[in-house]
């Protein structure tokens, strides 16, 4: 094991947090973006508002079923080559979109090759993070997902100008690019563990154990508790209405009276305010635990939702993206930290990858509910009760969790 290095040196940890940062920004900032692009490909070639949604659905239930397996690989072999690879994917099916002609190429484009790329942006960095810091874990894992809203506020916006000036298909080509080079750079820069550099969590000297990767339960101890379940479930409520809003907000906003650019900062401004929440709800899981703070969340997310069915436009839009803003960040933040306080490091990956994928199953459900509900209705309002009615049946399932007992670090030569 190589020796640790001189005191004075910053910890390394945080510089997987200022990668990992930055791989969130650009990752989903330009997967939100999809929603600016809606009008455009309506426009264009006359699809129908489910055919489009059904896209984004496709994404979500992709990365969160490759998510499973990157989570697994993630807690063998470490996060470096599957960022790589999986950047690759997420730019090419960006710079595929800009030659965009058929019905089967927006999913193979952006449901398959962007869904590929985004199935390692949560599950290997967040993991990551998980292993890099104890103490302040939630905070950590707030400050990494600060940059998912980061680039939820700016990307969007640029986006917006840029198809403007460029035109859309110019754009994912720009967003394309934009993603390779920072995939590239900051994917080299993560390490599985502060053990394999000779450091400890936090970068505190005597907080590392030679137990520290193997604490917790086994995946298959996980799945047989009733509380496993329980976080899945909760979490599918959750993504089903966080992607249904983030698609189709900006279609609402401008079915309102909206002009395209005000309706664009509608999805940025919840961009902004969920950074607020992923730091507020991060640091504060430290304190009052995650589980506490996922139930904030939920009570917030519930206020949200219900001021939505009376939002007539304008201002009464930006309010309800304030508040549901910092409800979306802080659920996106306390889901890893949720998972190490309940079952421990020692499957991590794993166990996050499976919740994971049941959110994004919720994910990939919402939008083309929203969307076939809209074509039949013409109108978003049954579908914005229907998200009312899961955020309520999310609090209560969440309100079911409870820790899960851990068997000693010495039982961590069982199989998975």
């Amino acid at each position: 094991m190589p020796a640790s290095p001189p005191a004075t040196r910053r910890f390394y940890g945080y510089t997987i947090v200022a990668a990992s940062f930055f791989m969130q920004a650009v990752s989903v900032g330009s997967m939100i973006s999809y929603s600016v692009f809606f009008r455009h490909l309506l426009d264009e070639f006359g699809w129908s508002r489910a055919f489009v949604s059904g896209a984004s659905s496709m994404v979500m239930f992709t990365m969160g079923a490759l998510g499973i397996l990157f989570g697994r690989l993630n807690d063998r072999f470490g996060p470096r080559r599957i960022l790589l690879l999986s950047g690759l994917s997420l730019a090419g099916g960006f710079m595929l979109m800009s030659v965009l002609q058929t019905r089967w190429q927006l999913y193979v484009f952006y449901g398959l090759l962007v869904g590929i790329g985004m199935s390692t942006h949560d599950i290997v960095t967040l993991s990551t993070i998980a292993r890099w810091f104890r103490r302040r874990r939630g905070m950590m894992t707030g400050l990494v997902k600060a940059g998912t809203g980061t680039g939820q506020f700016i990307i969007p916006l640029m986006v917006s100008g840029l198809i403007v000036t460029a035109g859309w298909r110019s754009t994912y080509l720009v967003i394309g690019v934009m993603v390779l080079v920072v995939y590239l750079l900051a994917a080299r820069l993560v390490r599985r563990s502060p053990e394999e550099m000779g450091l400890s969590p936090d970068g505190v000297p005597g907080t590392a154990e030679p137990t520290a990767q193997s604490d917790g339960v086994v995946l298959t101890q996980a799945l047989r508790t009733p509380q496993f379940w329980l976080c899945c479930l909760s979490y599918f409520c959750v993504v089903f209405g966080a992607m249904t809003i983030l698609t189709h907000i900006v279609m609402h906003a401008s079915d309102s009276g909206m002009e395209p650019g005000p309706a664009a900062a509608v999805v940025s401004t919840i961009g902004i305010l969920s950074i607020a929440g992923r730091i507020t709800m991060g640091t504060l899981s430290d304190r009052i635990g995650s589980r506490r703070s996922f139930l904030a969340c939920f009570c917030i997310l519930i206020a949200a939702l219900l001021w939505l069915q009376f939002a007539a436009g304008g201002w009464m839009l930006f309010a309800f993206a304030v508040v549901y803003g910092f409800a979306h960040g802080g659920f996106y933040t306390v889901l890893s930290p949720t998972i190490a306080e309940l079952f421990g490091l020692r499957a991590h990956g794993a166990i996050f990858g499976i919740a994971y994928f049941w959110g994004t199953l919720g994910g990939a459900i919402g939008p083309v509910v929203a969307g076939r509900i809209y074509d039949v209705h013409q109108s978003y309002s049954l579908a914005f009760w229907v998200l009312e009615g899961l955020a309520v049946l999310g609090l209560l399932f969440m309100l079911g969790v409870r820790p899960v007992a851990q068997p000693p670090a010495r039982a961590a030569s069982q199989p998975r």
